[in-house]
């Protein structure tokens, strides 16, 4: 079967949701599913049209959930099945697609399998996680393992925390000394490749519409070049398609190549994997930065790469933060600085993510205590602001039951506070999600093309067209002025679709850009 586009996917902006920080409706300080259904008008105005909410399955919480410990049960602190079928259905009646956490490489130490698998005498989860033969043994140094846990004579692979014990895929080069290196073919890989499909065919059988897969590269070890783990999810691909076939995977591989020639629809560039990323958002001297940034080229050159022989198979990510790392408002950046990187983000081809509260410029909390496994990564997960009101709206609850505390810096960002104020970065990223939803040379699939693209610190100008529709976009991060010719470009004198700052004038075959600093515009050709 030749390898199908979920439709819906070239219109996709998505929104990212952490549960426990979104909205408390319970009023127990900790964010649930029944508050993100409460706030789904709210969505439907920002204009994205679909979600990803970070896992919310049973678990310890050793790793924010992502130390699962019941694949098929809803976690009591965010609610029921119930809540998540309903969720699935109002966010269908407004348009808006739900997809849900998928962490197939390893459990939590408390699911009922990884119990059974630590007994001595042998059963048939014996098999489901990577165990040595001996507690004295250890494997080569790119594998962790955890000794004298269980009474088991054997020591267990962990994937990232020692509470998160990996569940087996095989070994694409077993080492036939090592008999408990099954190949992928194995009993006990065999066996978790049919419970993976069996927990994605439940939920899709739910109502939700696909999956972002955690570590999706990790699965089978000793698999340098990654062949035998990508050649897993093809085979997942083919059967979610035949069974499925509106549904996506979305993949934190952070190397869209690889993980689109591996059968996913969407990976993003991220902080780890392929570089670029830094280059454009994280590093001191990124391209975005008022002040001592380089250059587009080292991101631009990066993600050219990425694209390269993946078009009509699937679609680069580009994020405006997630749970892992800093927001874009760090380190002392502005709003005005954010509304040229969302202008960025919401115009440039592939898939846009917002991580919620980025569309009002959260900040990052420095300093915080860690939280259920996030240590540095605290500071992006705090609670949503919605108001003025007690702990910024998102919960009824004392402010020593939070989940996590509410930004407690003068002058935080609201939701309420930036609704009315019509140049307000909320109500620039509601014109901009309005303008890519309404233009087919906005969205995925539209072509770009770079017009003033340069190593050194310089304006980013590129064209963006589909189906005979054309826009320039010109973006200014940083704050020195900067003027822009562009041959080849025919536009008389207009003011921008969406803009401030940027002026253009036409002189015969080319258009002129005066670009105030941290300045952009999106100009309809």
């Amino acid at each position: 079967m030749p390898d199908r586009m979920p439709g819906w996917l070239n219109e996709a902006i998505f929104y990212q949701i952490y549960p426990q920080s979104y909205y408390d409706a319970s009023g127990d300080g900790i964010g649930d599913i029944p508050g993100i259904i409460e706030k789904l008008d709210y969505i439907e105005a920002l204009g994205v049209n679909a979600l990803w909410l970070n896992p919310c399955f049973v678990s310890p919480f050793q790793d924010a959930g992502y130390d699962v410990a019941d694949y098929y049960q809803v976690a009591p602190r965010y609610g029921t099945n119930g809540n998540l079928k309903r969720l699935f259905k109002e966010a269908h009646r407004r348009g808006i697609r739900v997809c849900l956490d998928l962490v197939p490489g390893h459990t939590s130490i408390e699911h009922p399998w990884f119990k059974a698998s630590c007994r001595h005498r042998r059963n048939q989860y014996s098999d489901r996680y990577v165990w040595s033969d001996s507690v004295w043994e250890d494997d080569e140094s790119d594998i962790r393992f955890i000794s004298g846990y269980a009474e088991r004579n054997g020591s267990y692979a962990t994937n990232f925390f020692y509470c998160q014990p990996a569940l087996n895929y095989g070994f694409a080069q077993p080492d036939p000394n090592k008999p408990w290196q099954q190949p992928v073919d194995g009993p006990g890989p065999k066996a978790t490749r049919r419970e993976l499909k069996r927990i994605m065919d439940f939920w899709l059988g739910q109502g939700a519409d696909g999956f972002r897969v955690d570590m999706a590269a990790s699965l089978v070890k000793k698999d340098p070049d990654h062949q035998a783990t990508s050649a897993l999810w093809r085979e997942v691909r083919a059967w979610i398609q035949r069974r499925h076939p509106d549904a996506v995977l979305i993949s934190e591989w952070g190397n869209p190549r690889e993980a689109i020639a591996a059968g996913f629809h969407v990976d993003f560039m991220l902080h780890f994997g392929a570089p670029g990323y830094d280059h454009l958002l994280l590093q001191d001297d990124c391209f975005f930065r008022r002040r001592d940034g380089q250059g587009i080229r080292p991101f631009l050159d990066a993600y050219l790469a990425q694209v390269s022989g993946t078009e009509e198979r699937g679609y680069v990510a580009i994020p405006s933060a997630n749970h892992d790392f800093k927001r874009p408002r760090s380190d002392g950046r502005t709003m005005a600085e954010l509304e040229v990187i969302f202008t960025f983000l919401l115009t440039w081809p592939g898939i846009p993510f917002i991580y919620y509260g980025d569309e009002i410029g959260m900040r990052y909390i420095k300093h915080l205590p860690s939280k259920e496994g996030g240590y540095e990564r605290t500071g992006t997960r705090t609670p949503m602001q919605w108001d003025d009101g007690r702990n910024a709206g998102f919960s009824s609850a004392q402010a020593d039951q939070l989940y996590l505390p509410v930004d407690p810096g003068k002058g935080r960002p609201t939701v309420q506070g930036q609704d009315a104020d019509p140049r307000s970065l909320l109500n620039l990223v509601r014109r901009l999600t309005a303008l890519r939803r309404d233009s087919s040379a906005l969205q995925a699939g539209g072509t770009m093309t770079p017009l003033h693209a340069r190593a050194e610190r310089s304006a980013f100008v590129y064209l963006r067209e589909q189906e005979g529709e054309r826009f320039l976009v010109a973006l200014n991060p940083a704050a020195r002025a900067a003027e822009v010719e562009i041959d080849g470009v025919t536009v008389g004198a207009q003011k921008p679709e969406i803009g401030h700052g940027v002026e253009v004038r036409g002189k015969r075959q080319r258009a002129v850009l005066k670009m105030d600093g941290v300045s952009y515009g999106v100009f309809r050709l």
